[in-house]
């Protein structure tokens, strides 16, 4: 397992990159509903907030496994989020 502190860039950077592409999907297609891309826009915020929350939680007792368990949902998040900004 990498250290605390990169799994905490990885949350951030792409949790960040879906956010980015909700923008810049509004952006170049006009016709999407920016209600849509503010709710996806919203549940990554949230899951954000949930998977440092996580992170930080000191009263694991076994961290190793704790890691690689938020890092695995931070892949199924991220990947749900893409499909429904691919879906817009």
């Amino acid at each position: 397992m990498a250290s605390v502190r990169n799994l905490k860039k990885d949350i951030n950077y792409v949790l960040g990159d879906v956010i980015e592409e909700c923008y810049l999907k509004e952006m170049l297609n006009p016709e999407v509903d920016s209600k849509k891309v503010q709710a996806i826009v919203d549940e990554a915020i949230e899951s954000f907030d949930s998977l440092i929350e996580r992170v930080n939680d000191k009263k694991v007792e076994k961290k190793s496994a704790h890691y690689k368990a938020v890092q695995t949902d931070l892949e199924t998040v991220a990947g749900k989020l893409l499909d429904k900004v691919n879906k817009l």
